[in-house]
C-alpha cells in the first residue's frame, strides 16, 4: 500500500517526461531508512513500463563493489559494456560506452541506483560523469539514499555540488501521517493505537509492527529490531538458521547459490518467502524484503557466530565459483568478516587492483587497509607491497596526509629488509611527490635526491630513468631551467635505452617546459606537443593532462590569448572526459588568470572563486586560482584583497618555487602602488630581487623591471638574463604610449591602461582619458579610483570622460557580458521554454526573441541550444553566474 506519496510520484513522472523530450537530469530520492524510497521507485517503474527502467544496487560491503549498480544492469544495456566491466577496462572507456548506449537507445532511459550512500568511488564518478551530460540526453538518473547516513565528511556529501544545479532535483520523503498509519492498520485488521507515536510514521516500522501477530499492545516493540525479532521467534530452527546465514550476505543472494544448498535448507528458504520475510526477484535472486530486516536479524548474532557464518558463506562461494558470479569485493568482504588472514591476504589485494582499474581508488584503499591488518603474517615483500599500494591509493583517493607518508616509510623499511633497493628508490621518489603536493618544496627535493642516490647504485633501469626525470621536473618547477634540461636529457636517453615510453613522455614534458619558460625557445613547444601526442597514444591520462597544463600556462604567461583559449579549452575538455578533476581545477585557475589579463574581471572572479569553493582540494590544485583571485579582487578594490594575497603568498612560499612566489609579489607591488604605499612597494620589490632563482622569462622579469621603475627606486633594477617582452620594453625605453598600443593589440586592456597612467606632462590628459575608456568595462574599480586621483594630482581631471550609464551597464557588470533581457532569455532557455513561449512570457515578438537568442549563442560561442546546455552544465561557475541573473519574471 503506497500512501501519501502522490506528490513525489507526480514529480518523478514530470521529470521522466522532461527526459523523454531530451532534457534529462538527476534526481535524489532521500529519506531515513525505511521511509519508503524503494516502494516509491517500484510504483514509478510500474507506471512507466514503456520506458527502459534499469535498476542497480549499492550494498554495505566492507569495501563496495566497483561500479556495483552498473554491473547489475550492464547485460541489459549492452553486451560490449558488460564485457568491458568484466575485463576491468579503465573507467573512461566504460563510461564512454555507457554514454554511447544511452545516446543510441530508441526508448527513453530511466536508470535507478539504489542506496548510493553505500556507493563506491567509481560509481560516484559515474554519477558525476553522467550528471554533467544528462541535460542534453533523454535519460533520467534516479539515486536513492539515506539522508541520515550522509555526514558532512561522507563522499556523497559533496556530490550535489559537482552536478549541474539546473538538472538536479531533490525529493525528500516525509514520514506518514496519523491518518495514513490508521489506514494501514485498518487494511491489516489491527488496532492502530500508539503505532504512530512509537514509529514516528516510518512506513517500514509501521508495516513490521502490524505484521506481528498476537497482542499488539503487549508486544508492541519500540524499534524495528524488536518487531523483526518477534516474527523470528515464531519460526522453526531451520528457518532461523537460513535467515542467519543470509543476513551476513549484503544485497541479493544469487539463485545458483541458494538452490545449491541442502534440500532442507532450500525448503526453509521457500517457507521464509511464503511468510514474506524473504523475496525472490525475476532472476531468482533472494533478499530480505527490506535491508533493515536483514540488519535486525544480523543484530541477534554475536561476533563469533557472525565469523563462522561468514566463513561458511566464503566456502560456499568458492566451492560453487563456476556457477556463482561472486565479485572479488564480495569474497574479500566475507574473508575480512571471517577474520581469515590467509584469505584476506590473497583476496583483498586482488579486489583492490580490480577497484583501482575501474577508478574506485577509495575502495581500493579500503581493501588494502583490510589486508594491512594481517601484514605481520605476510612475507616481507608482500607486506611491503601492501604498504606501498595503500599509500598510493589513499593519497590518490582520500587525502595526502601523514598516514600515506608513514606507509611509504614503512614500505621502504620492509623493502630494505627484503633486499629490494629498486623498490626503496621507487618509494623515495613517491615521497618526493607527496611532499610536493603538500607544498613542501624542500622535503620534495631531499627525497628526490635520495631516490636518485639509491637507484644510481643499481644497474640502470626504468626506475632510475623516472627518478632522474622527477629530479628534472623539480629543477623545472624551481626555475633552474638549465639543470632541468640536463637531468631531463639524461632521463630521456636512459628511457630510450631501456624501452620505457612513460619516462620518455615525462622527460619530454620537463625539457619542453624548461625551454619555453627559460628562454621562450619554440623547440620547447614542439617537445611538449610531442609529449602530449605520446601520452594520448599510450593512454597516459595524467601525463596528457600535465602536458595540456604546461602548454596552457605558457600560452597565458606569454599573452598568446588565442592559443591559450584553445589549449585550455582542449585541456579542460580532456580532463572532464577522463574525470581528472584535480587537473580541471588547476587549469580553471589559469583560465581565471587568462580572463584577468583580458580585462574580464568579473568572469575571472567567478571562475577562481568556484575553484576555491571546492572542498578537499590539495594546496597545489588551489594555488593558480588563489593567486588569480587575490589580484583580481585587488584590481576591483575589494576589502578582502590584501588578506587573499597574503594567504596565497604564504602557500606559495612553502613551495620555494619562484613561478608561484613572483606573481604574488608582483600583485602585492601593484596593490601597494594603487594605494600609494611606496614603502610596501619597495618591500615587495626587494623580496623579488632576493629570490634565488630569478626567472629569465621575458614577461615576468620585464614586469618586475617595469614596477621597479614605476616605484621610483633610485638603485638600478637587479641584473637579469632576459630581454623584456616588447610591451614592457617599450615602457622601459620611456614610451608608455607605445607600450599601451602593444598591450591593446594583444587584447590586454588593463595593462594598456596601467602603461598610460605613467604618462606625465603635456599628453597626460589624453593618456588618462584613454586609460579610463579602457578600464570602465573591466570592473577594475581600484584602478579607476587611482586614475582619478592621478588626474587630480596632474591637473587634468577635466579631460576624463563622464561615468558611463545606460542600457548596457548591466552587460558590463555581468560576468558573462549579458544584458538584462539576454539574462531573462537565457534563464527561460535553461528552463526548457521554446522561442514562442519565451516571446509570450517576455511580451516580445518572436523575431526579437530570436535576435536575443542569437546574441546569447554568440556570447557563449555556441551554435545551438544543445551546445549551450552542455556548456552551462559543464562549467559550474557559468551556471552560478546564470543563476545569479535577474529572474525572468522581473520586467
Amino acid at each position: 500500500m503506497l500512501l501519501e506519496r502522490e506528490g513525489p510520484l507526480m514529480e518523478l513522472t514530470r521529470l521522466a517526461q522532461r527526459a523523454a523530450e531530451g532534457r534529462g537530469g538527476t534526481v535524489l530520492v532521500m529519506g531515513e531508512a525505511g521511509i519508503g524510497k524503494s516502494a516509491l521507485l517500484h510504483a514509478f517503474a510500474q507506471q512507466h513500463r514503456a520506458r527502459r527502467v534499469l535498476w542497480g544496487y549499492c550494498e554495505p560491503l566492507s569495501a563496495p563493489r566497483p561500479l556495483g549498480p552498473l554491473q547489475d544492469m550492464a547485460t541489459l544495456l549492452d553486451d560490449e559494456l558488460a564485457a568491458l566491466i568484466d575485463a576491468g577496462a579503465p573507467p573512461p572507456r566504460v563510461f564512454a560506452r555507457l554514454l554511447d548506449d544511452l545516446q543510441q537507445a530508441v526508448a527513453p532511459n530511466v536508470l535507478i541506483f539504489e542506496d548510493v550512500h553505500w556507493a563506491d568511488g567509481a560509481t560516484l564518478d559515474l554519477v558525476r560523469y553522467l550528471g554533467r551530460r544528462l541535460p542534453a540526453l533523454p535519460v533520467l538518473l534516479i539515486l536513492s539514499l539515506r539522508s541520515d547516513e550522509v555526514a558532512p565528511d561522507h563522499p556523497l556529501a559533496c556530490l550535489p555540488g559537482d552536478l549541474p544545479t539546473g538538472a538536479l532535483t531533490r525529493i525528500e520523503l516525509a514520514p506518514l501521517s496519523v491518518f495514513a498509519v490508521e489506514q494501514m492498520a485498518q487494511a491489516a485488521g489491527r488496532d492502530a493505537r500508539g503505532v504512530h507515536e512509537r514509529t514516528a510514521g516510518n512506513p517500514f516500522f509501521v508495516s513490521e509492527i502490524l505484521a506481528a501477530t498476537g497482542d499488539a499492545d503487549a508486544a508492541l516493540p519500540v524499534s524495528v529490531r524488536d518487531a523483526v525479532w518477534a516474527r523470528l521467534a515464531r519460526l522453526d530452527a531451520q528457518e532461523r538458521w537460513m535467515l542467519d546465514l543470509i543476513s551476513v550476505i549484503p544485497g541479493a543472494v544469487e539463485r545458483a547459490l541458494w538452490t545449491a544448498l541442502r534440500a532442507e535448507d532450500v525448503a526453509a528458504v521457500e517457507r521464509c518467502i511464503a511468510r514474506g520475510i524473504l523475496v525472490r526477484d525475476a532472476a531468482g535472486a533472494l533478499a530480505f524484503r527490506h535491508e533493515l530486516a536483514r540488519q535486525a536479524v544480523l543484530a541477534r548474532l554475536d561476533a563469533e557466530e557472525q565469523r563462522h557464518l561468514h566463513a561458511h558463506v566464503l566456502a560456499l562461494l568458492e566451492r560453487y565459483a563456476p556457477m556463482v558470479h561472486a565479485s572479488l569485493a564480495q569474497l574479500a568482504h566475507h574473508a575480512v568478516a571471517a577474520a581469515d588472514a590467509q584469505r584476506v591476504l590473497a583476496l583483498a589485494p586482488r579486489a583492490a587492483a580490480e577497484a583501482a582499474a575501474l577508478g574506485a581508488h577509495r575502495q581500493a584503499a579500503q581493501q588494502l587497509q583490510a589486508a594491512l591488518r594481517y601484514a605481520a603474517q605476510a612475507p616481507v615483500a608482500v607486506a611491503a607491497q601492501l604498504h606501498q599500494d595503500w599509500a598510493y591509493e589513499t593519497a590518490l583517493a582520500v587525502r595526502i596526509d601523514e598516514a600515506a607518508i608513514a606507509a611509504r616509510h614503512q614500505a621502504i623499511a620492509l623493502w630494505r629488509e627484503a633486499g629490494r633497493a629498486d623498490q626503496v628508490g621507487h618509494n623515495l621518489r613517491w615521497l618526493s611527490r607527496l611532499h610536493w603536493y603538500r607544498g613542501d618544496g624542500q622535503q620534495a627535493e631531499a627525497y628526490a635526491d635520495a631516490a636518485v642516490r639509491e637507484l644510481e647504485a643499481l644497474p640502470a633501469g626504468a626506475e632510475l630513468a623516472m627518478a632522474w626525470s622527477v629530479r628534472s621536473q623539480l629543477h623545472m618547477l624551481h626555475a633552474r631551467f638549465d639543470l632541468a634540461i640536463e637531468w631531463g636529457e639524461r632521463a630521456l636517453a636512459l628511457a630510450e635505452q631501456v624501452g620505457d615510453p612513460e619516462t620518455r613522455v615525462h622527460a619530454l614534458n620537463n625539457i619542453g617546459t624548461a625551454q619555453l619558460f627559460g628562454a621562450g625557445n619554440t623547440d620547447g613547444r614542439a617537445k611538449l606537443e610531442e609529449s602530449l601526442r605520446m601520452a594520448l597514444a599510450h593512454g597516459y591520462h595524467e601525463h596528457a593532462a600535465r602536458a595540456y597544463t604546461n602548454l596552457g600556462e605558457w600560452a597565458v604567461v606569454s599573452r598568446q590569448f588565442e592559443w591559450a583559449e584553445r589549449v585550455l579549452g582542449e585541456g579542460m575538455a580532456f580532463d572532464r572526459r577522463h574525470d581528472l578533476d584535480a587537473w580541471t581545477f588547476y587549469l580553471q585557475g589559469w583560465q581565471a588568470r587568462l580572463r584577468m589579463y583580458q580585462g574580464r574581471l568579473r568572469e575571472a572572479e567567478a571562475i577562481a572563486g568556484g575553484v576555491l569553493a571546492m572542498s578537499g582540494r590539495s594546496a597545489v590544485e588551489r594555488m593558480p586560482a588563489a593567486a588569480a583571485l587575490g589580484r583580481i579582487r585587488a584590481r576591483m578594490g575589494a576589502a578582502d584583497a590584501p588578506a587573499l594575497l597574503q594567504d596565497a603568498l604564504r602557500q606559495a612560499l612553502s613551495t620555494g618555487e619562484t613561478q608561484r612566489i613572483a606573481p604574488l609579489r608582483l600583485a602585492l607591488v601593484e596593490a601597494a602602488w594603487l594605494s600609494a604605499d611606496a614603502a610596501a612597494m619597495r618591500e615587495q620589490l626587494d623580496a623579488l630581487a632576493s629570490l634565488p632563482d630569478a626567472s629569465p622569462d621575458p614577461w615576468e622579469c620585464g614586469e618586475m623591471q617595469v614596477w621597479w621603475r614605476r616605484a621610483g627606486c633610485a638603485a638600478p633594477p637587479p641584473a637579469t638574463h632576459c630581454v623584456p617582452a616588447a610591451p614592457w620594453a617599450a615602457e622601459l625605453a620611456g614610451d608608455p604610449c607605445r607600450s599601451a598600443q602593444l598591450w591593446e593589440s594583444i587584447g590586454a586592456p588593463i595593462e594598456a591602461a596601467l602603461a598610460l597612467m605613467q604618462v606625465r606632462g603635456a599628453g597626460a590628459g589624453e593618456a588618462l582619458a584613454r586609460a579610463m575608456h579602457l578600464l570602465q568595462p573591466t570592473g577594475a574599480q581600484a584602478l579607476i579610483d587611482c586614475l582619478r586621483r592621478l588626474a587630480r594630482e596632474r591637473g587634468v581631471e577635466s579631460a576624463l570622460p563622464r561615468a558611463r550609464r545606460g542600457h548596457y551597464g548591466v552587460a558590463r557588470a555581468h560576468p558573462l557580458g549579458l544584458t538584462r533581457r539576454e539574462m531573462q532569455v537565457l534563464q527561460l532557455l535553461c528552463a526548457g521554454h521554446g522561442n514562442q513561449a519565451i516571446a509570450r512570457q517576455l511580451s516580445r515578438s518572436p523575431r526579437t526573441v530570436e535576435h536575443h537568442i542569437a546574441s546569447v549563442y554568440a556570447k557563449f560561442t555556441v551554435n545551438n541550444r544543445v551546445e549551450l546546455l552542455l556548456r552551462l552544465h559543464g562549467e559550474p561557475w557559468v551556471m552560478a553566474a546564470v543563476q545569479g541573473a535577474v529572474p525572468a519574471t522581473e520586467k
